[in-house]
């Protein structure tokens, strides 16, 4: 059971509660004033603007210090993330830990209180510290309540310069689309950012900006404990459009000298100001000096992660394709995706969301669209919004998936790729249209560096199937298994992958393998390894130097964040290995290979073949051609190599 106070129960803020609140704002502003100043950075002016807001919301939302991370709780998003001091010293006054750590060991290497807001600290959602970013998680958090039938608030609190950004607009207009009337912003009007007034700076209407969207505002004097809660209360219990609370405050609020200078933004107090300013809020007590002797010591422990357990999905039945099956990898990801919901919406407690942004039968989300109405989101062309949202929604019980071209779920929104990263997202992205492969669109929609952004986070895991059959079972795969994954796939139709007894190689029989690659057809001496949409032409190739009385031997890789060693060795047991990718060749399986083969210390010839330069608008195969990537010039190549170097192929 929640506190009694919790969720806004009454409509006024108590006497009693309004006399602890004020008490507990003294003494916070001024542990913003010692943690900044011991930690020498911070942002202690906004943090003391945000103060009442932090306080109502941590103390009389449905949050549990005990527990922290029970699935009802409403969820407070942080949006303005520098203002995290004004954040932990609201959950440490709110019993969530004590604020004695967070004191000495604020932006301290290893301390678990960053400089902007980490999940490393109980209560924080989410690490926010690119601005901009917050609404769109919290979106993602009242798609959940929904669809889990939590029925629980999602609160984000912002600043005022970072509505400026363009993805707020993206997240605003979704909230309204979607009527999430359990989502609550709040934004800390104080008119200043780093470079000085917000009006200044870029010249805005902030409320005007909300209410054109449909939002309902409320404009209150930001450091008036009982206006603030009112307009919680007014926005927790409403029923009509989703809430705005435009708190008008002031930067530095309770130090006369810090008031209105936007210099506070982003600078510390140094100790003999930060003793003023404890005298200006009423003798909060000096500890300076001890604080920065306890510095010296060593950061605070880590606090102990929370557990996370990972959604149940039930792969479903997989679809085969026969020989003669003319189909493209994105139909079958479509087909698939249809398999496994089939096989899973409307059991107990399964919660899943697509995400589409206006191109659902270009990739194939169309047929889930029909069938599954309530889990399919059509977020229009709000890329960056979508993203943030989708990964906020992948970090609850939820199966989280998106779909969108190569350009747009990763060229365009690496940041927030990025970002979900950090954030320990399971988002599932699955990308048609990417390489080359993509043509007549050109060179603006041709995705040639999927795998160099993504390989350049953490977590993620950069998949490329070779035909509709090993699609399918992929796309079952990534659907059940934590982490996030991308699957890159073309927009061409393809061949079904055939044995030389002209049986479907990844049909019956066929197990999908995270991180292996298939020997397709064995050869001696020269290697050519290749992937997704360049398959079909490294079989060409293969078939051309065959019918010349030439044998070489061809792989498959379709997994490029972790390959694997004993296939490594394998390669490395060839005298010359070609690689044949649809990507930019300085970055992709080519030079993933190169490198990972040189730490384990294998040596052999490499080859890279791959796209060198940005192609132009053109028929896939005619760009190829261009590019020297089609068969011919792929086998021209190998025969090349082989008369140079002596190999017998």
């Amino acid at each position: 059971m929640f506190d009694s106070w919790r969720g806004f129960g009454q409509r006024e803020l108590s006497d009693e509660w309004f006399k602890n609140l004020t008490e507990i704002a003294r003494i916070a502003r001024g542990n913003i004033i010692k943690m900044t100043t011991v930690a020498a950075s911070g942002h202690p002016g906004g943090s003391m603007s945000s103060l009442e807001c932090y306080l109502v919301a941590y103390h009389m939302a449905k949050v549990d210090p005990k527990q922290p991370y029970r699935d009802d709780r409403d969820r407070i998003i942080v949006s303005h993330g520098h203002t995290s001091p004004g954040a932990y010293v609201g959950l440490a006054s709110a019993g969530f830990f004590d604020v004695y750590p967070a004191l000495h060991g604020f932006r301290q290497a290893g301390s678990p209180f960053e400089g902007h807001v980490e999940k490393t600290v109980p209560g924080i959602e989410w690490d926010t510290g690119n601005l901009g970013q917050g609404l769109s998680v919290a979106v993602g958090k009242a798609i959940y309540s929904r669809l889990k039938g939590l029925n629980f608030h999602s609160f984000c609190l912002m600043g005022d310069g970072e509505q400026q950004k363009g993805q707020i607009a993206e997240a605003r207009r979704a909230a309204v689309k979607f009527k999430l009337n359990r989502l609550t912003a709040i934004v800390d009007y104080n008119h200043l950012q780093i470079s000085g007034n917000v009006a200044e700076i870029m010249p805005q209407n902030i409320k005007a900006g909300w209410e054109s969207d449909g939002w309902q505002v409320i404009e209150i004097d930001g450091h008036d404990l009982k206006a603030v809660y009112r307009a919680f209360h007014t926005a927790y219990h409403n029923s009509g459009a989703p809430v705005m609370i435009l708190a008008k405050t002031v930067m530095g609020k309770g130090v006369s000298f810090m008031e209105n200078d936007a210099e506070y933004h982003g600078a510390a107090l140094k100790p003999d100001q930060a003793r003023k300013a404890f005298v200006e809020l009423g003798g909060i007590e000096d500890d300076l000096d001890q604080l920065m002797e306890r510095r010296k010591q060593g950061p605070p422990p880590q606090f102990d992660p929370p557990a996370h357990t990972y959604i149940s999905v039930d792969t479903g039945a997989p679809i085969r394709y026969k020989a003669d099956d003319k189909s493209d990898n994105r139909s079958a990801w479509g087909k698939a995706l249809i398999s496994v919901a089939e096989a899973n919406i409307g059991r107990p407690g399964f919660t899943m969301a697509v995400f589409d942004c206006d191109l659902s039968k270009s990739v194939k989300t169309d047929g889930f669209d029909k069938k599954f109405p309530r889990n399919f989101f059509q977020m229009g062309i709000t890329e960056h919004g979508t993203a943030a949202t989708a990964g906020a929604l992948s970090t609850e019980q939820a199966l989280s998936v998106w779909s969108d071209f190569g350009v747009f779920g990763v060229d365009e929104t690496y940041n927030q790729a990025r970002l979900n990263d950090i954030n320990h997202a399971n988002l599932k992205l699955f990308c048609t249209h990417t390489g080359v492969n993509v043509g007549e669109d050109g060179k603006t929609h041709q995705c040639i560096d999927y795998f160099a952004l993504l390989n350049s986070t953490f977590g993620w895991k950069v998949i490329t199937p070779a035909d509709p059959n090993q699609t399918d079972q992929i796309v079952r795969y990534v659907l059940s298994h934590p982490g996030s994954f991308g699957v890159f796939m073309g927009r061409a139709v393809v061949p079904t992958v055939l044995r030389e007894d002209g049986s479907p190689y990844f049909g019956e029989g066929y197990t999908y393998r995270y991180g292996r690659m298939e020997v397709i057809r064995k050869g001696e001496e020269i290697a050519l390894v290749s992937s997704g949409n360049m398959l079909p032409y490294a079989m060409q190739a293969w078939n051309m130097l065959k019918d010349e009385g030439n044998r070489i031997t061809l792989v498959s890789v379709s997994d490029w964040s972790d390959l694997d060693e004993d296939d490594l060795r394998m390669l490395a047991g060839y005298r010359h290995i070609v690689t044949l990718e649809d990507h930019n060749v300085k970055t992709g399986l080519g030079t993933a290979i190169a490198a990972r083969m040189f730490e384990l210390g294998l040596a052999t010839q490499l080859t890279k073949i791959g796209v060198p330069h940005y192609a132009s608008s053109g028929k896939p195969d005619d760009l190829y051609t261009l590019l020297g990537m089609d068969a011919a010039s792929v086998a021209a190549r190998i025969q090349k190599i082989g008369k140079n170097t002596g190999v017998i192929i």
